[in-house]
């Protein structure tokens, strides 16, 4: 599987799986980004960090490193 920070600008992807343990994952699920969802990325840094999506209707920005732990399909 590959993970949210592998995706291209303009895709359109579906959450699969949640990495990490504690308050990274618990913060990362309190933004909207759950098991079902669908996540849109609008843009990419030109360094690559942070990452913007759009999900449940909204904008936001993900750096790298919370990217890496979504699994995507």
């Amino acid at each position: 599987m590959k993970t949210l920070k592998e995706v291209t600008c303009g895709s359109t992807v579906n959450v699969v799986r949640i990495h990490g343990e504690g308050a990274v994952r618990r913060r990362i699920m309190d933004m909207g980004i759950t098991k079902p969802v669908e996540i849109y990325v609008r843009k990419v840094a030109p360094l690559g960090d942070p990452i913007e999506v759009t999900v449940r209707g909204y904008e936001l920005s993900l750096r790298k490193a919370d990217c890496e732990m979504i699994e995507v399909e």
